[in-house]
This record gives structure tokens, C-alpha cells and sequence, in this order.
């Protein structure tokens, strides 16, 4: 949770760099607060569609974001996160980035985040 609350905090930071992990559980938060709006959507009656969707608007930018800093963290420009763009093999790509590990050290976009603790999460 610590990691999610992390990107909302740098909301429109798209410099500097971002874990794997940070990126992931950003994205697994994100899915399981659309599903359980979603729900609430249908129960209440609005055919479950206008709460995840206003969920989505609001957390875009940080999306975007967390995804430009993901791309610095393995050496990329954050316009490459364009790629998914590109019917079906863009979206592949772009997967296949994202779940690559950090380059070690520094490099132009700053340095490794693996060396920088997030508060309340343990390294390992």
C-alpha cells in the first residue's frame, strides 16, 4: 500500500525513476479499486461503469506518470511508453519493459530507486 500511496504522492512527477515494485503495485491497487467500484456500481445501480470509470480519470496522470518513471528506471525515455500505441505488439512490448529489472546504479534519469527506501517498506 505504502508503494501506491507513493506515486498518488508524486502525482505528476514524470522525472527520475520508479521500482518494479512500485510500478506493479501501483497497478494491482489500481485494478482492485476499479473491481471493488465496480461492484459498489451495480449494487447501487448505475450498471457499475460510472464509479471505476471517474476512479480512472483521477488516478490517469499518476498512471502515466509511474510509467515514464518505470521506463527511466531501465534506461528508456518516457516517451517509449507511447509503443503501446501500436495495435497488439505495442502493448506486448510495452509488458516485456515493464517487467524488466532496473538498471544497476546510476544513469541520466538518476539513481537506482532499489538503493532508496520507501517509508515503511523493508528492502530486500
Amino acid at each position: 500500500m505504502n508503494y501506491y500511496l507513493e506515486v498518488l504522492k508524486k502525482y505528476a512527477v514524470f522525472s527520475g525513476r520508479a521500482r518494479r515494485a512500485e510500478y506493479w503495485y501501483f497497478a494491482l491497487f489500481n485494478a482492485i479499486i476499479a473491481t471493488v467500484l465496480s461492484v459498489i456500481g451495480v449494487v447501487i445501480g448505475n450498471k457499475g461503469i460510472i464509479l471505476p470509470i471517474v476512479y480512472i480519470l483521477v488516478v490517469l496522470i499518476p498512471s502515466i506518470a509511474v510509467s515514464v518513471r518505470r521506463m527511466h528506471d531501465i534506461g528508456k525515455n518516457g516517451w517509449t511508453v507511447l509503443i503501446e500505441l501500436i495495435p497488439f505488439i505495442g502493448a506486448i512490448w510495452l509488458l516485456v519493459l515493464l517487467v524488466l529489472d532496473s538498471n544497476p546504479g546510476e544513469n541520466k534519469y538518476g539513481s537506482n530507486p532499489k538503493g532508496v527506501a520507501v517509508a515503511g517498506v523493508t528492502q530486500s
